[in-house]
């Protein structure tokens, strides 16, 4: 037996999400999904992950260097570092949310999971079929320990 996980997830509650700016409340919902680390200075993840929601309102596919060319773009809006921005971590950072089951990729285009709002993918993927299936392994393993 390996120590490898099948799968996880990190669950983390803030405050309420009152009054927050559009990138800074996906930034929380980074955070709180275990996407992004406390104190990751590196947070390309929440713009690509913006940029995606943006492309889901008109149902838009995108190739990574689309992503890529748009994230620089978001990062000097905003003012930041675009550290990170190789395409060698823009396709980790696709590939870490194509895990956590909320993008898909087809033809090597990326799209938020069968086009839903993140809303909904959390609620489908996540709460319906992650979360049950990580506490029954960890059940298990306590009825094991009980024997």
């Amino acid at each position: 037996m390996k120590d490898i996980p099948l799968n996880e997830i990190t669950l983390r509650k803030y405050e309420k999400p009152i009054g927050l700016e559009k990138r800074e409340l996906i930034r929380k919902i980074c955070l709180s999904l275990g996407l992004l680390q406390l104190g990751d200075s590196r947070d390309v993840i929440v713009d690509i992950l913006m940029i995606l929601i943006e492309a889901n309102k008109n149902k838009e596919k995108l190739t990574s260097d689309d992503i890529g060319i748009r994230v620089e773009k978001i990062r000097k809006e905003y003012s930041l570092d675009t550290k990170g921005l190789a395409e060698s971590n823009i396709r980790r950072q696709l590939k870490r949310l194509r895990d956590a089951l909320i993008i898909e990729k087809t033809n090597n285009n990326y799209y938020l999971t069968e086009h839903l709002s993140l809303k909904e993918i959390f609620e489908n993927n996540i709460e319906k079929f992650v979360i049950p299936s990580i506490i029954k392994r960890v059940r298990e393993y306590l009825e094991e320990l009980d024997k």
